[in-house]
C-alpha cells in the first residue's frame, strides 16, 4: 500500500488560504488583486459557505447596505447576483433582507469575481479538500497539509508566507497550536451583560440549522412523501418548540401566519426567506426554511460536526413534517401538504443544506478581545469606539441564538463598528491570520461579526494583510506594531474602496475616500461629524476639527503622541474638512519616513 505521505504533491505560494465560505472568498480575492500568488484550499466543491452550501442566501446585512458600509467587492457580489435576474433588487422578495435569491447566484458571482485572477494564473484554487495537519518551525506555520476525506486521495502539501483560516468552524487554529476559544468566555472575564454568568462555558456553543429550500403545491391535499412522522418527531414538536410563534428582540412575542400576514401584523412566514419570487421572475415561489424550530442546540457542533449535522437536519426533517401536517392554517385546519422540497433550488441531492449554517466558529484567543462594550453604542457618537487599526466595517446586532444547556437567546444593539487588524493576528504562530468568524473577539461580540458582511470584510482585511505581509517581509503582528507600516496597510485597502471608517457621504468613487477614510480612522472626526454618519467633506473645517485632522496625520506618520505637524497656516480657517484631510495625507506620503515604503509597490 502505497504511503500517502511519500507520494504528497507540494504546492508553493505566497498565501494560502483555507476554507470554502465568503471569508475565504473575500481572503483570496484581497491577496490576488494585490498581485500576489494565492492557492484556495475549499473544502466544499461550491464556494460561498452561508450564501451557498449553507442555504442561507437570504443576506443578512445592515440598513445602510444600498449606499454605504460596505467594501467595493462586496457591493460587486451584490451587484453581480442581481445582474442575473436582470437587475431585479430583490429576486426572492424575502423581508428579512434586501437581497434575497437562489444559491447558483451566488455560485456565478464568486466565480466572476474570482475569474480574472484564476485565468492570470495568481489564484489556483483546490476544491473537496480540507487541512489534516501542519508543519511549524519555530513559531512560524510553514506548511498545511490538505486532502479529500475519501480513501486513496491525493495528499497535498501546501506551502506558503502566510496562512488564512477562513474555515467555518476555525478548524486550522487547534492544528496550527493557536490559542482558541469557543463558547462563553463568562461574565467574569470581560464583565459583559450578554455572556452566560460565572466562568467560562466552553460548552455552550451556539445552535447550528441545517436548512431546506421547498416550494409549495396548493392543489395538494396530501403529500405523499410525509409518511410517518420522523424519529424524534414528537419531542422535537414540543421541546422546539414547533411554531409560527417566535420571541423577538423587543421582548414581544411575534405571531405569524403562512401566506398571510399575522394577527400583530407581521408579514407572512412564507415570506420570511423566501428566495424566489415566482410572480416576479415567473414559476412557483421557493423559500427557504430557517427558523427557532428547526435551530439546533442539543449538539455542539464545534465538537461533534458530524452527528450535529445527522441530528439537525433530523430537526429539520420534522420541523417539516409538522409544516405539513400540524401547522395551523390561515383558513383553518392545520399543515400545508403540498409544501415540496426542492433540490433543484438548494443544489443538493434532497433540498437540505449541503453543511450546517455555523453561528459560531472557534476564535482566537486573546487578552484583548473585541468586548459586547466596544461594539455599543458611544453617547453623542455616531459609531462605536473608533479602532485606529481598522480595517473594514460591520454592523449587526449582537443576536445570541441558544446556546447549548442555555435555552434563552440574547440580543443587545450595536453602533456601527468596524473590523480591527489586530484582531485577526494570531499570537502564535506570527504567520497565521483569521479570515472568518473565528476572529478575536468574545462569543457576544463575534456574534455581530458572523453575518454574510461581516465574515466578508474579516476575509478581505485577512488577505491584504498577508499580502502586504508578503510585500514588506514583515509579519503581520508587525505591520500593525509599526504605525508607518500600518498606514500603508490601510491606505492600500481604502485604495481597493474597503471603507475603514463609517462615512456614508464618501462612496470609493469619491477621490477623496482613501484620505476621509484614512484620517476617520485615525481619530479625525469631531463635533458634528462624529455625531452622525455623514461627515460632510465639503464643509469647513472648525479649529477643533482643523486640529484633529492635524493630530491625526501625526498618527499615520507615527507620532503615536499626536505632535500636530506641518504648521497650520491663516488659510486653514476656510478650508473645507474633505480638502484638508486631502492636502495633510499628500504631505504624510512626502514625508522621508515614508519614502522607501511608498517606493515599495503599494498602492499609496
Amino acid at each position: 500500500m502505497n504511503n500517502p505521505a511519500r507520494n504528497a504533491r507540494t504546492l508553493r505560494t505566497d498565501v494560502a488560504v483555507i476554507g470554502s465560505g465568503l471569508g475565504a472568498v473575500a481572503a483570496a480575492l484581497a491577496a490576488a488583486r494585490a498581485g500576489r500568488h494565492v492557492v484556495l484550499a475549499a473544502p466544499n466543491h461550491r464556494l460561498g459557505g452561508q450564501a451557498t452550501t449553507q442555504l442561507v442566501p437570504a443576506l443578512d446585512e445592515h440598513p445602510h447596505v444600498e449606499t454605504g458600509g460596505v467594501s467595493a467587492s462586496y457591493r460587486a457580489f451584490r451587484d453581480l447576483i442581481r445582474g442575473q435576474y436582470g437587475g431585479v433588487a430583490n429576486p426572492g422578495g424575502g423581508w428579512v433582507s434586501r437581497l434575497c435569491f437562489e444559491p447558483t447566484a451566488a455560485v456565478h458571482a464568486i466565480d466572476a469575481l474570482l475569474a480574472p485572477h484564476v485565468s492570470s494564473g495568481r489564484l489556483s484554487i483546490l476544491t473537496g479538500v480540507t487541512a489534516h495537519s501542519v508543519r511549524r518551525e519555530g513559531t512560524r506555520l510553514t506548511s498545511v497539509r490538505v486532502r479529500a476525506d475519501t480513501d486513496g486521495a491525493p495528499v497535498t502539501d501546501l506551502f506558503a508566507q502566510v496562512f488564512c483560516d477562513a474555515t467555518e468552524a476555525g478548524d486550522l487554529l487547534p492544528l496550527a497550536g493557536a490559542p482558541w476559544a469557543v463558547g462563553s468566555e463568562g461574565s467574569d472575564a470581560h464583565g459583559e451583560p450578554l455572556a452566560l454568568p460565572g466562568g467560562p462555558r466552553p460548552d455552550a456553543v451556539q445552535s447550528c440549522t441545517v436548512g431546506f429550500v421547498v416550494e409549495h403545491d396548493p392543489a395538494l391535499r396530501s403529500h405523499p412523501m410525509a409518511g410517518p412522522a420522523p424519529e424524534g418527531y414528537g419531542r422535537w414538536r414540543d421541546s422546539q418548540p414547533f411554531t409560527l410563534e417566535i420571541a423577538g428582540w423587543d421582548d414581544r412575542t411575534h405571531r405569524y401566519r403562512m401566506f398571510e400576514d399575522g394577527p400583530d401584523g407581521h408579514p407572512p412566514f412564507w415570506t420570511y426567506r423566501r428566495l424566489r419570487d415566482g410572480a416576479t421572475l415567473g414559476g412557483p415561489d421557493a423559500a427557504l426554511i430557517n427558523w427557532a424550530g428547526n435551530d439546533y442546540a442539543d449538539r455542539s457542533s464545534i465538537d461533534h460536526p458530524e452527528e450535529a449535522y445527522t441530528e439537525a437536519k433530523r430537526l429539520s426533517a420534522a420541523f417539516l413534517h409538522w409544516l405539513r401536517t400540524e401547522c395551523p392554517r390561515d383558513d383553518g385546519g392545520h399543515g400545508y401538504p403540498g409544501l415540496t422540497l426542492a433540490p433543484h433550488i438548494a443544489g443538493t441531492a434532497d433540498g437540505y443544506a449541503e453543511e450546517p449554517y455555523l453561528r459560531e466558529s472557534r476564535r482566537l484567543q486573546s487578552t484583548t478581545p473585541i468586548r459586547q462594550q466596544d461594539l455599543e453604542p458611544v453617547p453623542g457618537q455616531a459609531r462605536a469606539a473608533n479602532r485606529p487599526d481598522s480595517g473594514g466595517l460591520a454592523l449587526y446586532h449582537m443576536d445570541l441564538h441558544t446556546r447549548i444547556g442555555h435555552a434563552a437567546s440574547a440580543y443587545a444593539p450595536t453602533a456601527p463598528f468596524q473590523v480591527p487588524l489586530s484582531s485577526l493576528v494570531a499570537a502564535e504562530p506570527g504567520n497565521l491570520l483569521a479570515a472568518a468568524k473565528n476572529l478575536a473577539a468574545t462569543q457576544v461580540a463575534a456574534s455581530a461579526y458572523r453575518v454574510h458582511h461581516g465574515e466578508w470584510a474579516v476575509g478581505e482585511a485577512a488577505g491584504a494583510l498577508a499580502a502586504q505581509s508578503c510585500a514588506r517581509s514583515l509579519t503581520p503582528a508587525d505591520l500593525i506594531a509599526d504605525r508607518r507600516e500600518l498606514t500603508l496597510i490601510q491606505a492600500v485597502l481604502a485604495a481597493d474602496g474597503v471603507p475603514l471608517a463609517w462615512t456614508l457621504d464618501v462612496p470609493p468613487s469619491d477621490p477623496q475616500f482613501v484620505a476621509v477614510q484614512l484620517f476617520a480612522a485615525a481619530g479625525a472626526l469631531r463635533g458634528r461629524r462624529a455625531a452622525e454618519l455623514n461627515v460632510r467633506p465639503q464643509d469647513p473645517a472648525d479649529a477643533e476639527e482643523r486640529h484633529a485632522l492635524h493630530t491625526a496625520a501625526a498618527r499615520l506618520l507615527g507620532d503615536l503622541d499626536g505632535a500636530v505637524p506641518f504648521g497650520t497656516g491663516p488659510s486653514d480657517s476656510a478650508v473645507r474638512w474633505g480638502d484638508m484631510a486631502v492636502t495633510l495625507l499628500e504631505r504624510v506620503h512626502q514625508a522621508p519616513d515614508q519614502a522607501d515604503a511608498a517606493a515599495s509597490g503599494s498602492h499609496v
